[in-house]
């Protein structure tokens, strides 16, 4: 059985509830994903992170490897392949325990184009900046995420 690689960018940073949704998934470690950026996208059920191939944009992303019923699990929570489908994505990563740097392949849920930029909910934000806080990203960079989805979608605030 080959092994699974998955980047988390959103909610499945948060660690409590990944190991809820995937108890086997492990973390190996942490990227910054060059020539991507984060947009706030969704349907009438709300609004979720996906990500975008942008030439300047970075997006800081955690490596899990995966079983495959993790990934079944993930399936059926990201609402593939309806909602998101996969990709994978060759990236370099930060060992979470070594600090060594490895190249992998690793599979990431994108959001289909089509959908329309949204506002997520304020629990939606908090499980992904409790994230943010595990792995020390910048925050800056989920804060203009969501700035740039609330102006396009014309919230005052």
């Amino acid at each position: 059985m080959a092994k699974r690689y998955y980047i988390a960018y959103g909610s499945n940073l948060n660690v409590p509830q990944m190991r809820m949704r995937c108890p086997r998934a492990t973390i190996l470690g942490t990227a910054n994903l060059t020539g991507w950026e984060l947009l706030f996208k969704g349907s009438k059920t709300g609004s979720y992170l996906t990500i975008e191939e942008c030439e300047s944009g970075t997006v800081p992303v955690v490596i899990w490897e995966v079983t495959d019923s993790d990934e079944a699990a993930l399936d059926r929570y990201e609402g593939f392949p309806t909602f998101y489908y996969k990709k994978d994505i060759k990236l370099k990563y930060k060992g979470i325990r070594t600090g060594k740097r490895r190249s992998v392949t690793a599979f990431a849920y994108i959001m289909h184009e089509d959908r329309p930029i949204g506002v997520p909910s304020n629990f939606y934000m908090r499980t992904c900046l409790e994230g943010y806080d595990t792995f020390y990203f910048d925050k800056n960079i989920l804060l203009d995420a969501y700035d740039k989805c609330r102006e396009v979608c014309g919230y005052e605030g």
